[in-house]
């Protein structure tokens, strides 16, 4: 299995960004409307200048509660672990626990082209796994 597969099989495919000097309330609103964890931080919507998460956002607030009047680039991830949609599934996986990250974007040839999440390769694994089961079930119980 690879991240292209995972990309395929998601509901919603558009990428949402947010640009650099937006404000951290339009941030916060974002993310509550779209019901999602991060925003890759792009000026042009094509090109991956940062990613900011809830994460980033609490963190913020619990050392300068004045954060909330702050701009995304000033809270922003800007040095950004990515894959590629040719990386395996298992490789992806292997690098979000190890570097504790939650949404990785995915860019092919210098573009972004999608951003997948732990909850998605996790959902992709279990989905796989369920059709080996079934698949092992059938051939078990054939006549």
């Amino acid at each position: 299995m690879h991240i292209r597969d995972v990309l395929q099989a998601k509901a919603i495919h558009e990428v949402v960004t947010i640009t650099p000097a937006a404000g951290v309330r339009e941030l916060i609103a974002t993310l509550a409307e779209r019901n999602i964890g991060a925003l890759v931080v792009s000026a042009d919507g094509t090109s991956l200048d940062g990613i900011v998460s809830e994460r980033d956002v609490v963190r913020h607030l619990h050392h300068d509660g004045t954060v909330i009047n702050n701009t995304v680039g000033a809270i922003m991830t800007d040095v950004v672990r990515t894959c590629s949609p040719a990386d395996s599934l298992d490789e992806v996986m292997h690098a979000m626990t190890e570097k504790r990250v939650r949404h990785l974007p995915v860019v092919d040839e210098g573009q972004l082209v999608g951003i997948v999440s732990i909850g998605d390769l996790v959902k992709h694994k279990i989905d796989e796994l369920q059709f080996e089961r079934d698949q092992l079930d059938q051939y078990v119980h054939q006549s």
